[in-house]
């Protein structure tokens, strides 16, 4: 009861410090004057995919030899598994919910057709999502496809050079780091929430918005070093290895920012913002977990963690026919779930 307490602790704490570093970062995009796509694709992207690099970088450096790397590697596998299927169903469902909710409240007559109400605005039309860049959306899953596919390929071979190649992971982010920052536009601060620092300030100072974001780092940090301790604890108990631990259970607690990100932004309207924070989250999971692990790791897969890769790359390429097409929707958006079920069912039956 103990360790499952401690479990439990560890993924509450997560998830709330990484509420906290989302709301900074937020903040600290405004004051950088960083676009506004970038504040999803990039800031708050580093912050609802922390949890996961930290999991990994604990796991692999103090996890205890052979466990530990099993539970580095799983959650660099489990991570944009999860969000590759889950937080994008999560979008399409909650799109699916408003606009049940807007065709129940249908607006005044006399309100101006482009001036909807917050409440009345509908989240999507009947062919396709609303205000979406696809292309941008397109071009991301793109680059994690192509850098997903290397990554899983290095899991099935062995030679001399392969952990250096982690580096070129850590490159690729880079270079998708400084493209995004480079594009859209500037952050409003009229939108955001209040710093949970400074609630009653409307424009927060530079120096509460550093220390909030150095605060909820620092938790995470510590919180997902006793996560792993406890995950390693946790498998034999339940008779399960540790690569199936962390591709089932690791990814349900440190998803959990990604997810209710997502919640939050499309009852806000900003779907734009939750599918660029989903997005650009899988870029980091593919580069930054799966360099640590190239480095730190013999980073060979079996049955299980090809599975999760194949489930992965399967959603994906799902994701991308239907923006290349045009046929995105929010059922179909929701129907990514399908994909993590059917790894579940797979990793079940072996």
């Amino acid at each position: 009861m103990v360790h499952l307490l401690l479990l439990l602790v560890c993924a509450v704490v997560i998830y709330l410090a990484c509420e906290w570093f989302i709301n900074a970062v937020e903040w600290l995009g405004v004051q950088l004057n960083v676009g506004q796509i970038a504040v999803g694709t990039i800031l708050a992207a580093v912050g609802t995919a922390l949890p996961e690099s930290v999991v990994t970088l604990v796991a692999v450096t103090f996890g205890g030899g052979a466990h530990g790397a099993d539970i580095g590697v799983g959650a660099a596998l489990g991570g944009p598994l999860v969000v590759g299927t889950i937080a994008y169903a999560t979008v399409g469902a909650t799109l699916i919910i408003r606009r049940r909710r807007a065709r129940r409240v249908q607006p005044a007559p006399a309100r101006v057709p482009d001036t909807p109400g917050p409440d009345e605005r509908p989240a999507m039309d009947d062919n396709g999502l609303v205000g979406i860049d696809t292309a941008r959306l397109s071009r991301d899953q793109t680059w994690f496809l192509a850098i997903f596919a290397v990554k899983v390929g290095l899991g099935l071979v062995v030679f001399a050079f392969k952990p250096w190649l982690g580096l070129a992971f850590f490159a690729a982010y880079a270079v998708y780091f400084g493209r995004e920052l480079r594009g859209g536009g500037p952050s409003n601060a009229e939108e955001l929430r209040p710093l949970k620092l400074q609630p009653r300030r409307p424009i927060p100072s530079r120096l509460a918005v550093l220390t909030q974001t150095v605060i909820s780092l620092a938790l995470i940090f510590a919180a997902s070093q006793l996560f792993v301790t406890q995950l390693e604890w946790a498998g034999p108990v339940l008779g399960l290895s540790p690569v199936v631990v962390a591709l089932l259970l690791a990814p349900v607690a440190t998803e959990l920012p990604e997810i209710m990100n997502a919640l939050i932004w499309v009852r806000q309207g900003k779907t734009q913002l939750a599918l660029s924070n989903i997005s650009g989250s899988m870029m980091i999971q593919a580069t930054i977990p799966s360099g640590l692990g190239l480095l730190f790791t013999p980073w060979l897969f079996n049955t299980p963690l090809l599975l999760a890769g194949a489930a992965t790359a399967a959603a994906v390429i799902y994701l991308l026919v239907l923006l290349r097409t045009k046929r995105l929707t929010a059922g179909r958006l929701a129907a990514a779930a399908g994909f993590y079920s059917a790894f579940a069912i797979a990793l079940a039956l072996i």
